[in-house]
């Protein structure tokens, strides 16, 4: 069981105003934060290079902690600063031909979408959008028509940022694979608060933050990339970090994921980092999914029994992403009008998904993100709260 009342201590941010934005940049436990200012404090007391030399071992257990998350190998995990930066590093490496086509879904992010188009464009290659069923997720039977030999990469979101619609993922592996298309999976909102096991899954690759359901540090993400792939990649940045200068004219890349990393980064935010993945392993990665599935039910439900309110989520299989829209009132305003009562909302405006957003005729909607140290008041309190926007 989970013991509320220590994770809620634990979490002072949420004991003055009720807190449902997970989904965009959570709250960070005590031991994070105590973790990402002691080491600061520390590098102005040292410097930062004996700092980091003295946390050495911490820094190479967090690629541990990440990998024993979602079931990978440490080396199979790169760190950097967004899970933006990963799937884009990723898309970067392949070597995209003219003739090559890359297939994206309905609820593809703003910024994947952008980089498949950007780097399409460049390669000659196209990029086309795989249809939603009747329930929103992916339509199997069409990615299955669409696929053939010049497929390179077939991308697919885990979780949209626009509502708690759960994709199918081995199902489009499978699918993807029999034709020697890549399958790069966008765990954005997925790890962290859903079970991932990547060999089980068997994706090629899968990108994640660190602010979101891991409840980390802003500047923190990670890419990972199955190992059997690394050496048919080349990341358009290398240093020292990611490869070895073995010559006047010569060098070598990581045999690695760390081929994707740079020798800069924050160190501080990736130790804590790493104590936010620690954090969420002690508690229990299935413990917590029960637990945010339940807060956002509760939510959906209360929400559909208000007049003028309505429930956009899709797809049969939910995740802990509630969004809805109130007739007559703009999301933006709705979000303005609850945080002036406390209460920590976003608006996700149509620019984000644009595709699914246009096919549903919504410019915004509200969106609400319970973590697991939502209490049953907080959820009680912002209903009564939606139920008083006007």
């Amino acid at each position: 069981m989970l013991d509320l009342e220590q994770l809620r201590r634990d979490t002072p941010g949420c004991l003055d105003r009720v807190f449902l934005d997970s989904a965009g940049s959570s709250l960070p436990p005590q031991p994070v934060l105590a973790t990402v200012i002691g080491h600061l404090r520390r590098e102005a007391e040292v410097g930062g290079y004996l700092a980091a030399a003295e946390r050495a071992d911490d820094l190479a257990a967090v690629r541990r902690s990440l990998a024993h998350l979602i079931g990978a190998e440490p080396a199979e995990i790169a760190l950097v600063d967004s899970a933006t930066r990963a799937w884009n590093e990723f898309v970067a490496a392949i070597r995209f031909v003219p003739g090559d086509r890359i297939l994206i879904s309905r609820v593809e992010y703003a910024s994947n979408a952008i980089t498949a188009l950007h780097r399409a464009r460049a390669a000659g290659a196209t990029v086309e959008v795989i249809p939603s069923d009747a329930s929103g997720r992916i339509d199997l039977d069409s990615l299955e028509r669409m696929l053939d030999d010049r497929v390179r990469l077939v991308s697919l979101v885990h979780v949209p940022t626009n509502g708690g619609l759960i994709n199918p993922i081995r199902e489009v592996v499978e699918i993807a694979h029999r034709q020697g298309a890549l399958v790069l999976l966008d765990a954005c909102q997925s790890v962290g608060q859903l079970p991932i096991d990547v060999a089980a899954l068997g994706v090629d690759a899968l990108s994640a933050t660190g602010r979101k359901w891991l409840r980390g540090p802003r500047g923190t993400g990670f890419l990972y990339l199955r190992g059997e792939l690394v050496e048919r990649l080349d990341p358009v940045a290398l240093d020292l970090r990611s490869a070895e200068w073995t010559g006047p004219d010569t060098y070598r890349p990581a045999p690695n994921a760390t081929r994707f990393e740079l020798w800069e980064y924050d160190v501080a935010a990736r130790l804590g980092l790493g104590v936010a993945a620690d954090y969420l392993l002690d508690i229990g990665i299935d413990y917590v999914a029960r637990a945010i599935a339940e807060r956002a039910d509760a939510m959906r439900t209360g929400l559909s029994s208000l007049k003028g309110v309505t429930v956009r989520d899709l797809g049969t299989d939910r995740s802990g992403i509630v969004t809805f829209t109130v007739d007559g009132i703009d999301a933006m305003r709705a979000r303005e009008q609850l945080v002036d009562k406390q209460i920590t909302v976003t608006a996700s405006p149509r620019s984000s998904t644009l595709l699914d957003m246009s096919a549903r005729g919504l410019d915004a909607v509200v969106r609400a993100s319970p973590h697991y140290f939502v209490s049953e008041g907080d959820i009680e309190t912002f209903l009564e709260a939606v139920a008083g926007l006007a």
